[in-house]
């Protein structure tokens, strides 16, 4: 009885002439209750929920259920969306998926059609809404679904970006202790200062994601991106629970990946620090040098040849140059990925969105075709 007084309440004023009106109309209305719920849901503020997911074949129902549950005990005046984006599973959350969209048409998957990455994945599902605002949440339930409430109040306050940031997490000490350096040496160095412990969880308004949808870059740096435009973006703490699969898919080589890839697309002091501390260790090699050189022209034998100092020498200044040439590299590595013109994502296959919804076969990036053309870039796409 409270949800269908909580419908009758948001229903638009009657047609001018019309003797009855749905939901406990009087007597002789000509409206049915299903036109009433069609005008209810245009009526309705609509939130897009999109789940990047990577072998979550275990997660899928019960992410499910909980999203479920929140939106019909604690949001029911919200319409709602959820959208899985699998990034070429290899077990069987595809399928999962699949049986979950043949239930509920509120549920819609994107398959990209071969792995394309954590960044490129994340940043293209964000873009894949049709809500006012668009959630995102992982597929390991790490981020409970359980927050949205909170986040959605924040931007019915006025946040254009509602953020979650871990309190607490089931990383090792180790693992945490990097973390907290890294960002330390990281907003030291950086730009734009940059947010801790943020994954992507967050509640995002439809003009943030306009942005999103404007910027280019094949490989973006999702965190720097929040951080740079995210205009007056408000905080949610919590506590970050284990993952699904036991264990995080983050391994040491993923995570440096995801560290250089914050460097180098925040900060330009290392480059600059670079040159700054060669012209320095050049002008003093370039004096001793010249020491030495006007010395052994005074008198000759006052400066034999150390074999030690010059082996020390030589190691100092190659371990000086080698460090530096490796910040070069990640930096040119970093440049030569954004600058080639081709798609973000290609996508394989769609599920349960009409014909001019969601993305397009290429999702997102310089080379992508226009968006809401539904006769672009389908390569294999299924549309249902």
């Amino acid at each position: 009885m409270n949800e269908v007084l909580a419908y009758r309440e948001v229903l638009p004023a009657p047609p001018a002439g019309m003797v009855g009106y749905a939901l406990g109309a009087p007597v002789g209305a000509p409206a049915s209750i299903n036109e009433s719920r069609e005008d209810l849901d245009l009526s309705m503020k609509k939130i897009s929920v999109v789940i990047p997911s990577y072998n979550e074949e275990k997660s899928v129902r019960l992410m499910y259920d909980r999203l479920n549950s929140v939106f019909r005990t604690r949001l029911p005046q919200y319409d709602y969306e959820i959208i899985f984006v699998d990034d070429y599973s290899t077990d069987g959350t595809r399928d999962a998926i699949r049986a979950l969209a043949g239930e509920d048409k509120r549920v819609k998957a994107v398959f990209n059609a071969r792995n394309f990455g954590f960044h490129r994945n994340v940043f293209s599902a964000l873009t894949y809404g049709s809500g006012d605002a668009t959630f995102m949440l992982f597929g390991d339930l790490q981020d409970p679904p359980e927050n949205l409430p909170e986040f959605v109040a924040r931007w019915e306050a006025g946040a254009k970006v509602v953020i979650g940031q871990r309190r607490s997490s089931d990383e090792g000490f180790i693992m945490t202790g990097c973390r907290h350096l890294y960002y330390k040496l990281i907003d030291w160095f950086a730009d734009t200062p940059q947010i801790a412990r943020f994954t992507g969880y967050g509640l995002y308004d439809t003009e943030f994601i306009d942005v999103l949808r404007q910027i280019g870059d094949i490989q973006p740096y999702f965190k720097t991106v929040v951080a740079e435009y995210g205009i007056g973006l408000e905080i949610v703490q919590y506590d970050q629970a284990q993952s699904s699969r036991g264990k995080s898919n983050f391994n040491f080589l993923r995570n440096y990946d995801f560290a250089m890839q914050g460097i180098t697309s925040s900060t330009k002091l290392l480059m600059r620090m670079a040159t700054f501390v060669a012209t320095f260790v050049g002008i003093i090699c370039l004096g001793l040098a010249t020491f030495v050189l006007i010395k052994k022209l005074i008198d000759w034998n006052a400066y034999p040849v150390g074999e030690a100092s010059r082996t020390v020498g030589l190691f100092l200044l190659g371990s000086i140059q080698l460090f530096f040439i490796g910040i070069l590299g990640e930096y040119i590595l970093s440049i030569n990925g954004r600058v080639v013109s081709k798609p973000r994502v290609v996508i394989g296959e769609r599920l349960n969105f009409g014909p001019s919804e969601g993305p397009s076969g290429f999702g997102g990036g310089p080379a992508s075709p226009e968006a809401g053309n539904p006769s672009q870039g389908r390569p294999g796409g299924n549309i249902s």
